[in-house]
C-alpha cells in the first residue's frame, strides 16, 4: 500500500446530510458560492510531507463516479431526492482545483472555494483523509482487527441493554476506511434493535441500513449571509420545509445558540418537524429546555425526538437516557467513539464554511455561535456583530 495516498472507493463515502443539503442548494441557490477552511482544534503537529500526501489523495478523488447500483439505492431509499438531482449526482465529479493545501513546518492549511452546490461535498472526505493520513504517516499502530470488532460488539451490546437506538456518525474523524468498515460490520452483526443506521451513505448501502441525516450548521450560516442573522433560523427552516415537504424532519438548533433558535421555532415549525438535534452544550440542559418548549406550545414531548450527537460515549448516553426516559423521544448518533477507538488519541479537527457569496450579493463572513463557546467559529468581528444583533451575552 502506498502510504502517501489514501483512496476513496465510492462517491457516497460521505455524510448523508451533505447530499440532502446539496439537493436543497441546487434547487434554491444554484449560483451561490462558498469558502471553507480547516480548523486544527487539537493543535496536532503534521509530519513533513503531509501536504503532498493529502494533495495526492485529493487529486485521486477526481475519478469517483456514482454507480448505477448507488443511484438505484438512493432512488429506492430516499424518494424525496428528485430524479433530476440523482441524474446530476450521476454526472458529478470532484474538482481537486477547488481545494488548496499548504504546509508550513507542522501546520497544515486547507481552503476550499467554488460554487456551493459543488464544494459542499468536500468537507467530510477531506477530514477523513486528514485523519487517516495522520496516523499512517506518523506510523501509529492501531489495535488489531479482532480487537476493533470486539470493542464495537461490547459497545453496541451495552446500548442494546440500555434500550436505546444508535446510529453511526463517525465518518469525518474515523481512524481509516478499514476501521470504519470493521466497525460497521460489527454494528450490523451485533446491533440487534439498537443499531438503526449510519450517516455514511456508502456504508449504509453495503450494510443494508438506513442513511441518516438532515442538515448541518452551514445551511443556517449561509442563510445568515443572504438574509441576515435575525432571519437565518426562520428562513433556513422554511426553505428546508419547502424542499422536503415534511421529510427529513430533524432540525439543528445550535447554529446561533439554542435559546435564539427556540425564539423562532414556533408552533408551526414544532409541529412540522419531527424533532431537533443536539450538537453542543450540556445535553441535560438542552433536553430540559426542549421539553419545556414543546410543553409551552401544547405539544406532547413524547411525540417528538431529540437526536443527541455531541461527543457521545456509553456513559454520556446512559446519563442522557436516564433523564429523557418517559419525557421525550430520543436517539443517539455516536461518531468518533465508534470509528476511532483503536488505542490512540482521536484527532480534534473540523472544516467549516467561513464565507458565503449569495447570488447578487458579495463575499460575507459567516459564523457559528454554538451552545459551547469553545465551538464558536468564524471572523471575530462578525461574531461580535451576530451576538449584538441576536442579544447573545
Amino acid at each position: 500500500m502506498d502510504k502517501a495516498v489514501a483512496k476513496f472507493t465510492s462517491l457516497l463515502d460521505n455524510d448523508f446530510y451533505k447530499f440532502t443539503m446539496q439537493h436543497g442548494v441546487i434547487k434554491l441557490f444554484p449560483k451561490a458560492k462558498a469558502r471553507y477552511e480547516f480548523i486544527n482544534r487539537g493543535k496536532h503537529h503534521f509530519p513533513e510531507g503531509f501536504a503532498k500526501a493529502l494533495r495526492n489523495s485529493v487529486d485521486a478523488m477526481v475519478g469517483l463516479k456514482l454507480t448505477v447500483a448507488e443511484k438505484q439505492f438512493l432512488s429506492v431509499n430516499c424518494p424525496y431526492l428528485d430524479p433530476t438531482y440523482l441524474d446530476f449526482l450521476q454526472g458529478y465529479c470532484y474538482n481537486p482545483e477547488e481545494v488548496v493545501i499548504e504546509q508550513k513546518d507542522g501546520d497544515i492549511s486547507i481552503f476550499v472555494e467554488g460554487y456551493w452546490y459543488r464544494t459542499i461535498l468536500w468537507e467530510v472526505p477531506l477530514l477523513s483523509l486528514v485523519s487517516e493520513l495522520f496516523y499512517r504517516l506518523n506510523n501509529l499502530e492501531r489495535d488489531n482487527d479482532e480487537k476493533v470488532i470486539a470493542v464495537t460488539k461490547d459497545k453496541i451490546e451495552k446500548y442494546n441493554a440500555l434500550g436505546v437506538t444508535i446510529a453511526e456518525f463517525g465518518t469525518r474523524r474515523r481512524h481509516s476506511y478499514l476501521v470504519h468498515k470493521l466497525v460497521m460490520g460489527a454494528l450490523k452483526q451485533y446491533g440487534g434493535k439498537s443499531f438503526v443506521g449510519s450517516s455514511n451513505v456508502h456504508f449504509a448501502m453495503i450494510n443494508g441500513v438506513k442513511p441518516i441525516g438532515t442538515h448541518a450548521h452551514e445551511w443556517f450560516m449561509f442563510h445568515a449571509a443572504k438574509y441576515g442573522f435575525k432571519m437565518a433560523n426562520l428562513l433556513g427552516l422554511e426553505n428546508w420545509v419547502n424542499v422536503y415537504r415534511g421529510d427529513l424532519g430533524i432540525a439543528l438548533s445550535d447554529t446561533y445558540t439554542t435559546a435564539v433558535f427556540y425564539e423562532q421555532f414556533d408552533k408551526m415549525f414544532a409541529k412540522l418537524f419531527d424533532g431537533v438535534r443536539h450538537d453542543s452544550g450540556d445535553p441535560i440542559e438542552f433536553a430540559a429546555h426542549t421539553i419545556q418548549h414543546y410543553q409551552k406550545l401544547g405539544i406532547d414531548p413524547m411525540s417528538k425526538t431529540i437526536i443527541f450527537s455531541d461527543a457521545l460515549n456509553y456513559e454520556k448516553v446512559a446519563r442522557i437516557a436516564e433523564y429523557c426516559l418517559g419525557k421525550i423521544g430520543m436517539s443517539f448518533g455516536v461518531g468518533t467513539n465508534l470509528t476511532n477507538d483503536v488505542g490512540m488519541k482521536a484527532m480534534n479537527i473540523v472544516i467549516k464554511m467561513v464565507e458565503a457569496f449569495p447570488e447578487g450579493g458579495h463575499w460575507t463572513p459567516v459564523v457559528k455561535l454554538s451552545d459551547e463557546r469553545g465551538k464558536y467559529t468564524g471572523d471575530e468581528k462578525m461574531i461580535l456583530q451576530a451576538k449584538a444583533i441576536l442579544n447573545i451575552s
